[in-house]
């Protein structure tokens, strides 16, 4: 498998589209994290409500995947993505000309989801374009737009600084408006779009136990990425009194590292298997957090950190190089499915480390937890991993698992 083979085996320009539509959508998605530190101060929050509002875009985001996972299958990804970005501008609108209330700032996360329901949109999109061989790689290149938490986290807070959070929110606009321009003219639905269906027909996909098995693994890999790029800013302001322009280029240099290096982790799973990839970096995610819990020295813990999180979007990458041999007609509605355990995983992250820094006053407790599950989903890999060398072999799969 050669890097030329991604230009005569598929589309490079709906490839591009399908990275960008992400990349600036999945920036939109966690803007309101990326703002915390300027929200919080407004409102006046605890710990545990800092992590409810930074998480609930994300949980919004798991149930619009589903939605958008189906609307991909049935109508092609192309409709669906403008429906989507068309969308994702209410929310920046509303945050720019109002959003002074609790409620608003409830509703403005949830529409917000939207935009981070663009994963199950984008990566069908691509996937489609390209053979079995190719799909860690082309899966990991599109899914790499979550390094659209680079530009929230670096420039989010400096904006913010000078304009507000709520002028901040209008300005992402402008990014929003020229992707919509450039998706339209570039990106184009593969001829393998499948047949629209029932709809209760893409719903059987929850009967087949694999569904399950990669939701739990992308719980756990994307949950812990956008988890932590959500909440990372809070607390290196919290726990090592940086400024809110500092922790966002701490938080930068930590999700560099999970954004660049998915297609790293597609791309080694379509050389030696994504089972034997996970499997390495789920006990790399444990180290790493069991270390982060200790709190040592700034240098240290964004050391460790920097680790853990590329270890996270090496694994989403991984992830992301099975789900397709398993569901090739199903990919748009599997990915709706699998990206929304992923979104859960993330809301519940934040929810996990400011519940306990509340109820223990250390941030110890809640890495220790999550270095507990990271355990606990390398345990599940086993397990599945069993079941899949022997169906996946029934079948003839020519490709690594």
């Amino acid at each position: 498998m050669k890097l030329s083979d991604l230009k005569t085996s598929g589309h490079p320009k709906t490839l591009f589209s399908s990275f960008l539509y992400f990349d600036v959508s999945f920036m939109i998605w966690v803007m309101l994290g990326a703002l915390g530190v300027f929200i919080t101060q407004d409102f006046g929050l605890s710990p545990s409500q800092k992590g409810l509002i930074v998480a609930i875009p994300i949980l919004a985001g798991s149930f619009f995947r589903i939605v958008l996972g189906i609307l991909t299958d049935r109508f092609g990804p192309k409709k669906t993505a403008t429906l989507g970005m068309s969308i994702t501008a209410i929310p920046l609108l509303w945050g720019l000309l109002a959003g002074n209330t609790m409620p608003e700032l409830f509703m403005i996360g949830i529409l917000l989801g939207v935009a981070g329901a663009s994963f199950a949109v984008a990566l069908p999109m691509a996937s489609r374009w390209y053979p079995p061989h190719l799909q860690g790689l082309a899966m990991g290149i599109a899914g790499a737009g979550n390094s659209g938490t680079l530009f929230a986290t670096l420039f989010g807070p400096r904006l913010a600084e000078q304009f507000g959070w709520h002028v901040t929110m209008g300005f992402a606009l402008i990014p929003l408006f020229i992707t919509f321009i450039i998706f339209m003219i570039l990106a184009k639905d593969a001829p393998s779009q499948p047949a629209p269906q029932p709809l209760a027909n893409y719903f059987k996909v929850f009967a087949h136990k694999d569904t399950w098995f990669f939701c739990i693994l992308y719980s756990v890999t994307f949950g812990g990425f956008v988890g932590l790029s959500s909440f990372l800013s809070m607390f290196f302001v919290d726990e090592y009194k940086l400024t809110s322009i500092q922790a966002g280029d701490f938080v930068t240099l930590c999700v560099a590292a999970g954004s660049f290096f998915r297609p790293v982790g597609g791309f080694i799973s379509d050389k030696i298997g994504g089972v034997k990839v996970l499997s390495f970096l789920f006990i790399g995610v444990a180290v790493c957090m069991l270390g982060v819990s200790q709190l040592p020295p700034l240098f240290a813990i964004t050391a460790l950190l920097f680790v853990g999180m590329m270890c996270l979007g090496m694994g989403n990458g991984a992830v992301f190089q099975l789900v397709p041999q398993r569901f090739q007609k199903e990919i748009g509605m599997i990915t709706g499915i699998v990206g929304a355990a992923g979104g859960i995983g993330g809301f519940f992250l934040p929810n996990i480390l400011g519940t306990l820094k509340e109820l223990t006053g250390s941030y110890a407790s809640g890495f220790i937890t999550f270095s507990i599950i990271a355990l606990v989903a390398f345990s599940v890999l086993l397990f599945a991993s069993y079941s899949w060398k022997k169906t996946w072999n029934v079948k003839g799969s020519a490709v690594k698992i």
